[in-house]
């Protein structure tokens, strides 16, 4: 019942704070001028932060208490990291 629980919850956060991000930042977007924005890079970069998130503190507050609930090595988070503000930056240039 746990692992079900935590999907849901998962999924839940996925929605609600990458619905949440992608308006703020169409928001940032247009007040700095730009009219479209590529979608998919913005959502890429968006995962990217969730995903990071998720492993490094979101999964230690959940319900599901079994293996493999470690954080992501340092090196790969800062990769990550820098992807994902690469693809945010170049959202609104690549239409």
């Amino acid at each position: 019942m746990g692992f079900l629980l935590e999907i849901v919850r998962i999924v839940l956060l996925m929605i609600l704070f990458g619905a949440a991000l992608s308006a703020m930042l169409h928001q940032v977007y247009a007040l700095l001028g730009f009219d479209s924005v590529n979608g998919w890079l913005l959502g890429l970069a968006i995962y990217l932060w969730v995903f990071l998130l998720f492993r490094n503190k979101w999964q230690f507050a959940g319900w599901y208490k079994g293996r493999g609930r470690e954080k992501l090595p340092r090196p790969l988070t800062v990769t990550l990291i820098v992807c994902s503000i690469v693809l945010a930056v170049l959202a609104p240039f690549v239409v």
